[in-house]
């Protein structure tokens, strides 16, 4: 018998997104799934349109929290959650139907691979190929090069501490340093497997404070792995400058 995959789906004022989503993720090829909706705090009807699938759907559980930031009702959602493998999915993306097949075939083949990516797209206000470097290590000391959407082993959450609740940007970031600081294999299909939507108000970090506050976090639980793969603590300048990203790009180390 196959494993069973959840997709965890956090969502906050999704209502115009939210059904999509959902529908998106009922296309995979794959099975057995379940789906969880965790409302974190909503004050729109998203909460609504979630109760109405889960009540269409013996495999789609919705859960609701106060709101507490994608952190926390990501957790939530994946501490309920039944299955081997975890997909985090945001409330208005796309996962693409074929790609949670491929991706459990790679983990179920290879126990050394922790994380099963893929190419990805922009869509919405901009369009697009999101593209990111080849997964090493000392590149993502430097920024975040994987999806948020990506296929791991709910075991391997668990060993990662989960998302951390007090980062309140780059938590996917944060998460992959956790769970792969360690060690352990990074795959990417060569197929679209996520679609990210670009909408006039997606999250960006655009103040240096909070920026500041950020990299504070980061270095404060990862002290040990910047200085051994960068050889001191992580700076600013080492995430999000322009120059400097240039530099690692005429070097083929970014895409």
């Amino acid at each position: 018998m196959k494993p069973l995959v959840s997709i965890v789906i956090p969502f906050f004022n999704m209502e115009d997104f939210l059904a999509q989503t959902i529908e998106w993720a009922l296309e995979s090829t794959y099975r057995p799934m379940e789906i969880l909706l965790v409302d974190d705090g909503s004050t729109d009807d998203g909460a609504i349109i979630a109760e109405d699938y889960a009540q269409r759907f013996d495999y789609i559980t919705f859960l609701q929290q106060e709101n507490q930031g994608v952190s926390v009702a990501r957790n939530y959602g994946i501490s309920e959650a039944k299955g081997i493998y975890i997909l985090p999915l945001d409330g208005d993306d796309r996962i693409c139907p074929t790609f949670i097949a491929e991706a459990v075939n790679v983990l179920e083949a290879h126990p050394e691979v922790k994380v099963v990516t893929a190419e990805g797209e922009f869509f919405g206000d901009k369009s697009g190929h999101r593209k990111l470097p080849e997964f090493d290590i000392h590149l993502l000391a430097r920024k975040n090069i994987l999806h948020v959407s990506a296929l791991y082993r709910k075991s391997d959450w668990r060993e990662a501490g989960g998302y951390c609740p007090q980062m309140k940007g780059r938590e996917d970031w944060d998460f992959w340093i956790s769970m792969l600081k360690s060690g352990g294999d990074v795959v990417r299909l060569p197929i679209v497997g996520y679609q990210y939507r670009i909408r006039p108000n997606s999250k960006r970090i655009r103040t240096r404070k909070l920026k500041k506050q950020i990299n504070d976090l980061l270095n404060a639980r990862h002290a040990e792995f910047f200085q051994r793969v960068l050889g001191g603590p992580l700076r600013i300048h080492r995430t999000w400058s322009k120059p400097y990203n240039k530099l690692l790009r005429f070097f083929g180390l970014l895409g």
